[in-house]
């Protein structure tokens, strides 16, 4: 049986590549850098909640919809396209260790 893990993997680093290289610098330009912060702490804030919440894997759908929820009650409105990329982005720097889950 072939394992389709480290593709999958490999193919998870290169969006976030993409996201941390295109993505990320279009949406900083966007708004002030006090804002962006703020956006990416509710967002890092909303991620590491829906990971404490929604254990184990195949819940992505339920993690996504408390995120986006926990977002639009705090205020925050981007395009989905920009929230995916910033959840994106919180995600691979959770399970990288550069944010800390606990």
């Amino acid at each position: 049986m072939f394992d389709a893990t480290p593709i999958l993997e490999a193919l998870a680093l290169l969006v976030a590549a993409v996201i941390t290289a295109v993505v990320i610098p279009y949406i900083k330009s966007k708004t002030t850098s006090t804002q962006q912060q703020e956006i990416n702490s509710w967002v890092k804030v909303a991620v590491l909640a829906a990971e404490q919440i929604f254990n184990g894997s195949g819940r992505g759908a339920e993690k996504k919809a408390y995120v986006l929820n926990f977002l639009a009650e705090h205020g925050i409105k981007l395009d989905e396209a920009r929230v995916d990329a910033l959840i994106e982005a919180a995600v691979f720097e959770m399970k990288n260790g550069i944010i800390k889950s606990n």
